[in-house]
């Protein structure tokens, strides 16, 4: 019977996804070996071989290891699933900003004052809200697999972990919570930060959602509290921007005391967090926003104006700088993307129904309050300077390319992910003349609990590539080029978690090496959004190089494109075998 695209996840839940298969030993030895033949001198090719060689052979470790997992996949739903969530994440000890964190900016709004700011975020909570129900009903539509597997249905798991999910610190490793509590004890309240201050919002009153009104009314005197210079409190929320162990540790202090523990217990039970931004007073120009989504931009800024163990937090700055910062542990950026999507066209949809609506008498918003001694005051202020070296290592760069989009190059026949992942590699090779490992996501979501595993983007079909544009003998003529692109592309398989929105947003993400690049992109009809990131620390890395390269490397494949498709009617019509690559 075929799957129709109306199906929901509740009906999903019948029709179980197959198991994560483990690949037989040697195909991974091999798949190994492929993968760094190319990146590295034949001379340390030659001992890793012997390595791979030693650890495949017959009664040897990797034999014994293989039956392992085969027997893990047998006893868990998914054999991989917490070996990714520790290694990926909560081993990690890094800052959750920049390191970790992906972000999604969305398009500058304007506002005039803060009832626009005040009305902008309670249609964002209400569209939240809207998302919340469906996610809770089970009834978001099924997402289907694109490219090869097109038709295939995905997992939805991760959807239902957007709103009830907590990170908490650790001292060696970090802990995912997922309330799977019964809905009539679900957390009905979101945090709002505002001025470094937070704030339960009761999201329901007497079993009945708040209106958009309403939410107004309850943000109004949420600002006006915040406003109060006396009842002002140490800016707690900078803690949770540091490394996790530093921050695991000063959470043991906070927790000494009962105050503390009771305001910690309500952020760590939101739905999530609603952040209102002081304005930064920087031209808010993509890169721009793009920064202070990532880090706040320091503790001058907004930087501790967030709480960045929990999974979802909408941005809403009185400069019109608006976005969502998420904590990655729990979900993809797919996730994230869908979400955006539908809370933005919510906002952009049906006129807002205030002025008809009646406001209840509520009981306001409450502060959350900290007791800080001497210590916690000397924490906040160490959390403090590392969130400003952060900030001030981050080299970003937004790059609008208008010469062509994905309309140019599905003219091609070719897929527009695995044309954007070659571009990438060879700006690479243009800025240091070599390839280098790079991780490319890949759903493997239509496995039980399938999260992403990585395609190795830079493939020898690449280097090639790569190479022959890059030659300086001009020893290659356009017919071998395009052979070679076309081989490149085609390596780059299509299994890959292309996530292009089609609301004007995208998102970014900081570099997860020091010497090395972030590179997201958002490919649209015609052109594409890329979010290039870089450490100023390391001297080898320069985002503005990189996008200098990437926009030469852009327009030489366009122009080969371009000869190709030229000189294939005249070889046709000479009778001549250069055929073209279909």
């Amino acid at each position: 019977m075929p799957i129709l695209e109306k199906e929901t996840s509740r009906d999903r839940d019948s029709q179980v996804l197959p198991k994560v298969p483990v690949p037989p030993l040697r195909q991974t030895l091999d798949t190994y070996l492929k993968c760094v033949q190319h990146l590295i001198k034949e001379e340390q090719f030659k001992k890793t071989k012997a390595i791979v060689e030693k650890f495949g052979a017959p009664g040897g470790v990797g034999e014994l290891l293989q039956k392992k997992l085969l027997e893990r996949r047998d006893k868990t739903t998914n054999w991989v699933y917490d070996y990714w969530l520790e290694d990926m994440y909560l081993n990690n000890r890094l800052a959750l900003p920049v390191n970790s964190s992906p972000v999604m900016v969305f398009p500058k709004q304007t506002f005039r004052n803060h009832n626009d700011v005040r009305g902008f975020a309670a249609r964002l909570i209400r569209g939240v809200l809207d998302y919340k129900a469906l996610v809770d009903a089970r009834a978001l539509p099924v997402d289907f697999a694109r490219g090869q597997l097109s038709g295939t249905p995905l997992c939805m798991e991760q959807y239902y972990r957007l709103f009830s999910s907590y990170r908490y610190p650790g001292l060696k490793t970090d802990t995912l919570k997922v309330q799977t509590s019964a809905a009539s004890s679900a957390p009905e309240h979101i945090i709002v930060a505002c001025k470094n201050q937070f704030f339960v919002l009761d999201v329901v009153a007497n079993s009945k959602q708040l209106n958009e009104t309403e939410i107004v009314s309850q943000l109004e005197k949420i600002m006006k509290m915040a406003d109060n210079a006396e009842e002002r409190l140490p800016p707690v929320g900078i803690l949770t921007s540091d490394g996790r162990t530093e921050w695991a540790q000063a959470r043991d202090l906070l927790t000494k005391d009962l105050t503390n523990r009771d305001s910690l217990a309500l952020i760590e039970s939101c739905l999530c967090v609603v952040c209102l931004d002081e304005p930064c007073g920087l031209e808010p120009r993509d890169t721009t926003r793009a920064l202070l989504m990532l880090h706040g931009g320091g503790r001058e800024k907004n930087g501790a104006n967030r709480w960045y163990d929990k999974s979802m937090q909408f941005v809403v700055g009185m400069d019109g700088v608006c976005g969502v910062v998420c904590e990655h542990s729990a979900f993809e950026g797919i996730v994230l993307v869908q979400c955006s999507e539908y809370v933005m066209k919510y906002m952009t949809g049906s006129p807002s129904k205030m002025a008809r609506a009646s406001v209840r008498e509520l009981p306001p918003p409450r502060r959350l309050l900290w007791k800080c001694n001497p210590h916690i005051h000397r924490l906040i202020a160490a959390s403090g300077d590392r969130l400003q070296r952060l900030v001030n290592n981050l080299d970003m760069d937004v790059f609008t390319f208008k010469d062509y989009g994905k309309e140019f190059i599905k003219k091609q026949k070719m897929s527009p992910d695995a044309f954007i992942q070659v571009a990438l590699q060879l700006a690479f090779y243009k800025c240091r003349g070599r390839l280098v490992s790079t991780y490319e996501s890949a759903s493997i979501r239509r496995f039980q609990q399938g999260r992403v595993d990585n395609i190795r983007s830079a493939t020898p079909e690449a280097l090639a590539f790569v190479r022959a544009m890059t030659d300086e003998r001009a020893t290659f003529t356009d017919a071998e080029k395009s052979k070679r692109l076309r081989d490149a592309i085609n390596a780059q398989t299509n299994y890959t978690i292309a996530v292009p929105t089609t609301v004007e947003m995208f998102c970014c993400y900081g570099p997860v090496v020091p010497n090395g690049y972030g590179a997201c992109y958002n490919p649209q009809s015609d052109h594409i959004i890329f979010c290039v990131s870089s450490f100023w620390e390391n001297t080898e890395t320069s985002s503005a190089v990189f996008v200098k390269a990437l926009n030469e490397g852009l327009q030489e494949i366009r122009d080969l494109c371009n000869r190709s498709s030229a000189a294939a009617p005249k070889a046709a019509h000479s009778g001549q075998g250069a055929r073209p690559a279909s």
